[in-house]
């Protein structure tokens, strides 16, 4: 498919309570535009569409939001050079961009230079780049053939979001209780030290637009019946 059918195909599949929703979130929805689709059915677009690294450099250039997430998701992971990533990672002007560009199952989180990105970007000054970081090192706790990806080195990074959650911004906060989570769920070890932190810190509040939120409540996703069953 080409840059054209792709839009057509996503203006055929326009939700107007999508849109209703998209345009009263007002100047957080990043200035983009939308067709109101939401994720799950982006996602089967994407399916349908296929990996296609140059289709998915064109959509990222549309001022469309479902065109720009249907970019993230068709993009080629070995195809991903440090360029692009940084190029993205400076224009992800919706907020819930950062969510599908890092996590979500991301394309970026399956490339090759995923590890080294994120310890870089949880490192970085920059608000966006945490937010991202923190997305990333929550797929990487999903990946158990990395050998370097063990207890050690998850154990670094809880004892690092323990001593920078208190003063970090909202956005970074959440991204950061879903490392937690997934981080959590990967051994005893870590379950419990991610329990600690989790409790100390209490459900982390968070707004979407106009619209508040349920907290996010870290400590319930962590002592789960069925995590309690893993880990006894």
């Amino acid at each position: 498919m080409n840059k054209i059918e792709v839009m057509a195909l996503l203006q055929a599949n326009q939700n107007e309570r999508g849109l209703k929703r998209w345009q009263s979130m007002g100047s957080s929805n990043g200035g983009l535009l939308s067709y109101g689709i939401g994720l799950t059915q982006l996602r089967k677009i994407a399916k349908q569409i296929g990996r296609d690294h140059a289709l998915a450099k064109s959509l990222w250039q549309s001022n469309y939001y479902d065109a720009k997430v249907i970019s993230l998701l068709i993009d080629e992971p070995k195809s991903l050079t440090r360029e692009q990533i940084e190029d993205q990672v400076e224009n992800l002007n919706a907020g819930m961009l950062c969510h599908v560009f890092s996590s979500c199952d991301a394309t970026l989180a399956k490339s090759p230079m995923v590890k080294e990105v994120a310890e870089d970007w949880l490192k970085s000054n920059d608000e966006t780049r945490r937010r991202c970081g923190y997305g990333l090192l929550y797929e990487l706790s999903k990946n158990k053939k990395n050998k370097s990806l063990n207890d050690d080195f998850f154990l670094k990074w809880l004892s690092h979001i323990n001593k920078t959650i208190d003063n970090e911004e909202n956005w970074v906060r959440l991204s950061q209780g879903g490392a937690l989570i997934g981080i959590g769920k990967r051994s005893k070890v870590l379950n419990k030290e991610a329990i600690e932190i989790s409790r100390r810190v209490g459900p982390i509040k968070y707004s979407d637009g106009e619209r508040k939120c349920e907290p996010l409540d870290v400590l319930k996703h962590l002592t789960s019946e069925q995590l309690k069953k893993k880990f006894s």
